[in-house]
């Protein structure tokens, strides 16, 4: 069982950053995949960034260039530093690992950014 633990949302205006982080505990030695999700009002859950374990990333083509997920896999912990942002990143954002080929879900941050 793996219990995920976000934190790092809040309210900015258009233009400032925020750096979401995400604590994976429980009895996760080591995770592969982890990533951000994130889910506007009235739309679907989208991926915004993933990172596996060796680094490779991906990203959302609307915040490339913008947002950098990383990770620390001593502390099982992955981040989203997200700058420039835009009204449009308005979102709940949940952070998501998979580990032994099940998906575990965080219970989600807001972020409301201001135009």
């Amino acid at each position: 069982q793996v219990q995920l633990v976000e934190s790092g949302g809040g309210l900015v205006q258009a233009g400032e950053s925020l750096r979401l982080s995400c604590v994976a505990s429980g009895s996760a030695s080591s995770i592969d995949y982890m990533a951000w999700h994130r889910q506007a009002p009235g739309k679907q859950r989208d991926l915004v960034a993933s990172i596996t374990s060796n680094g490779r990333t991906t990203y959302a083509n609307s915040v490339k260039g913008r947002f950098t997920i990383s990770r620390d896999n001593a502390k099982n912990t992955v981040y989203l530093q997200m700058n420039s942002l835009k009204a449009e990143d308005t979102a709940v954002y949940y952070c998501n690992v998979v580990y032994l080929y099940r998906n575990y879900w965080g219970q989600g941050t807001q972020v409301t950014v201001s135009s």
